[in-house]
């Protein structure tokens, strides 16, 4: 856009949970419009969760947030053109990227996995992301790696 920044624009909360971020991840998770059936895949997703978790004292919903921060990055790397050479340089995430990330990382690798519906990957790479243990956390492991590896060029700030 030319003149201005595009309007944040406001979530409607979910009918189960009364939630914006619950709607946020179903908006990532949908497919073709069809929101009826991404908000029935999570749920049935939560409801496995509820199913197979150890603590007994969190809510599916607690296990599914629980997830979320673990994958959540706080460090990135941003690359930048300086005298002709391209550098890594790492950066601090904004929080609404952060929770952008940790939203994409969690659905695309629940797609990857080998579980027969939808709902039963969700479910599975929800209950390994709260144990610190999946794929979409590695992702966030490598993420932090990657800006650790190149703190050298963090005076180059962008």
């Amino acid at each position: 856009m030319r003149k201005r920044r595009a309007k944040k624009r406001i979530l409607l909360p979910d009918p189960k949970f009364n939630d914006q971020l619950v709607t946020r991840f179903v908006n990532n998770l949908m497919w073709d419009g069809k929101k009826s059936i991404a908000f029935d895949i999570f749920y049935d997703a939560l409801d496995i969760v509820e199913t197979k978790k150890t603590d007994e004292t969190k809510t599916s919903l607690d296990i599914w947030k629980d997830a979320l921060s673990n994958v959540m990055p706080q460090v990135e790397v941003r690359s930048k053109r300086i005298g002709g050479a391209n550098f890594q340089i790492p950066m601090q995430i904004r929080p609404d990227r952060k929770v952008a990330m940790a939203i994409k990382w969690l659905i695309s690798y629940s797609r990857k996995r080998n579980e027969k519906t939808m709902a039963q990957k969700l479910a599975s790479e929800i209950l390994a992301a709260a144990k610190e243990e999946g794929a979409a956390v590695k992702k966030r492991m490598d993420t932090h790696k990657m800006a650790e590896a190149n703190k050298a060029f963090s005076h180059f700030k962008v």
